[in-house]
């Protein structure tokens, strides 16, 4: 068994505070995701998992003992570091059985645990090279080769892949993916990257200042973040600031600065008062757009229903992204960009108008101190 606690894990530099009261449990043979920008205490707290930080406050369970004050050599726990650290002048074979020797294995024991290693992530037949020689990719599989030799309950990744450029990253993501399925220990692995964390957790903890903000499944984090900060930090969005217009029994009219009021569901009505300043999140995904007909300038609210909502706007600008395009739409007074993923269909062109139709179902809504409001 390899399971996690973190209680009330704090640790401060001086007055600097980097991680404040972080409380988890991992699940033996979990992959947990530390996901947040830079600054935000993941890496600290992945340092103090594995020996490197002492917290200074707070406690550390691995298999329900408390290793809080215990060093990093006493816990059978390895990490895989962003630079890879690799000694220069040993064999790749060698830089993979160092974790071996020093625990005392037999030559033969750990030259053959090496290669098994090397071949699990696709490195076989590179033992006596020298890691100077090798890629960037390269590299990373010997490091991560290096940190499974030892047979770890717990593997700490801290930002492994953030040095490989994207097609390479995203091949490793996969591979790493799939040495943890294969293993079924427990990995916990920091990244700033959104895309990397949905590819590989069990769960994503968000972190920011510190604090570790929302634990969930991936698709739970997605559709349901907690606050704003997440929703924004999670991918592009379109944030509109609203003041509530009119409450209904199942709908709640909000003001923008688009041209006509916007129109959500809202089971909570009782929370939303006339005059609530509130922002509304408008994901890229959720538009369908087409040019406009000739009562389009007219047509503000769709007619299959009350949370159906349409604008029309003139194209300001046109990003052609490969598999996507995305356009810059000015509509009343504001802006939003909306994408259309079938490149093959007409062009579309600055100056152009469109019409953006939604549901209001798939807006997001959040007060003023970022909370989200449930709908």
């Amino acid at each position: 068994m390899s399971e996690i606690t973190l209680q009330g894990l704090e640790k401060q530099y001086g007055e600097t505070t980097a991680v404040e009261d972080v409380s988890v449990e991992i699940a033996d043979g979990e992959l947990l995701c530390l996901l947040g920008p830079s600054g935000s205490g993941k890496s600290t707290t992945l340092r103090m998992i594995a020996g490197l930080e002492t917290p200074t406050a707070g406690s550390i369970r691995i298999d329900d003992e408390d290793v809080t004050d215990q060093p990093a050599y006493d816990r059978n726990t390895s990490t895989v570091f962003q630079d890879w650290a690799l000694f220069p002048h040993k064999t790749v074979r060698e830089n993979v059985a160092f974790g071996l020797k020093m625990r005392g294995v037999s030559r033969e024991e750990r030259t053959e645990r090496a290669e098994e290693m090397l071949e699990r992530v696709q490195m076989g037949g590179y033992g006596d090279d020298d890691p100077t020689n090798l890629s960037g990719g390269q590299k990373q599989r010997v490091a991560l080769a290096r940190s499974l030799a030892v047979n770890p309950d717990v593997l700490l990744l801290d930002e492994p892949l953030s040095n490989l450029d994207k097609r390479l990253r995203e091949d490793m993501q996969i591979e790493l993916r799939e040495i943890h399925e294969d293993l079924e220990e427990t990995f916990v692995h920091v990244t700033h990257d959104q895309d990397e964390a949905f590819t590989l957790a069990d769960r994503i903890g968000i972190m920011n200042e510190g604090q570790l903000i929302q634990v969930g499944d991936p698709d739970e984090i997605y559709e349901n973040p907690r606050n704003r900060f997440i929703e924004g930090f999670l991918g592009d969005t379109n944030f509109v600031d609203g003041t509530v217009g009119s409450v209904g029994p199942d709908s709640v009219a909000v003001e923008t600065k688009f041209d006509s009021e916007i129109t959500i569901p809202a089971d909570t009505a009782h929370d939303l008062d006339e005059g609530t300043e509130l922002t509304l999140s408008l994901r890229p995904e959720i538009f369908s757009i087409e040019r406009p007909t000739a009562d389009d300038s007219q047509r503000q609210v769709l007619a299959d229903g009350a949370a159906a909502n349409a604008v029309v706007g003139t194209i300001d600008n046109v990003l052609y992204r490969g598999s996507t395009v995305r356009y810059s739409v000015s509509a009343g007074d504001t802006s939003i960009f909306v994408e259309r993923t079938d490149t093959t269909e007409e062009s579309l062109a600055v100056g152009d108008e469109i019409r953006i139709e939604w549901n209001g179902s798939d807006v997001l809504a959040f007060r003023t101190d970022g909370t989200r409001i449930p709908l």
